[in-house]
């Protein structure tokens, strides 16, 4: 059963991804659905994410890196 956490987590990135944002894990192009599985239920890793701007500031992508040996 999935927590009301992750559906709202997986709610506001697909409204993210709608908006033309592009998502990564570990430099892999990914998904909404895909990012709150490996970010939030499979909670065996660490992953930091890392806000991709344009030249005028705006949000085109978020990159979660695995953190390692912190």
């Amino acid at each position: 059963m999935r927590s009301l956490q992750n559906e709202a987590w997986e709610i506001l990135l697909a409204q993210m991804e709608n908006e033309g944002i592009s998502f990564y894990i570990n430099g892999k192009r990914s998904n909404a659905k895909d990012v709150v599985m490996e970010c939030c239920v499979c909670e065996e890793a660490v992953y930091m994410p890392d806000f991709v701007t344009d030249e005028k500031g705006k949000l085109r992508e978020v990159r979660y890196d695995e953190v390692k040996g912190w």
